[in-house]
């Protein structure tokens, strides 16, 4: 049953995304190709990776890479910005207007999240956003970002 539930609210909140990006396309303020919205979503979730990185967590090669970043770039999604560190290296930083564009998701979770603040007691709630922590952080390690980033 929890496999279930789980794996229903995961689709109901992807259902909501390419709800809202479609509903762009029809009024033609989306400019983002459903691979560049993929590319965006892991860029964002990344927090500003070197293009290496981001070629390397979705396994493609780096020109590759380097084309889809080329398009954002050009769309205005995402800039390059010069490591303070070592000058050779640039990192993606979503722009704002991909920040606008996201804030469709955004806004849903949060509206989520009020939603279940009002249905459980207090005491539930919190012991939600505990599990929903230890989700996070603890049982999805091959998806810890930070620790990615430093292999790469």
């Amino acid at each position: 049953m929890f496999n279930t539930a789980i794996s229903q609210i995961y689709d109901k909140l992807r259902l909501h995304l390419y709800m809202k990006v479609y509903s762009r396309f029809e009024n033609r303020e989306a400019t983002l190709t459903t691979v560049e919205t993929f590319s965006m979503e892991v860029i964002n979730a990344m927090q500003e990776p070197t293009v290496a990185q981001f070629a390397k967590m979705l396994d493609i090669s780096s020109p590759n890479a380097a084309h889809r970043i080329k398009c954002l770039v050009q769309k205005g999604y995402v800039e390059k910005v010069q490591s303070p560190d070592d000058g050779r290296e640039f990192h993606l930083r979503p722009t704002q207007k991909y920040k606008e564009f996201s804030k469709i998701n955004q806004d849903y979770l949060t509206e989520l999240m009020k939603r279940c603040e009002k249905r459980f007691s207090p005491e539930d709630f919190k012991k939600l956003n505990e599990m929903l922590d230890i989700i996070n952080t603890e049982l999805m390690p091959e998806l810890n970002i930070e620790e990615f980033k430093t292999r790469w």
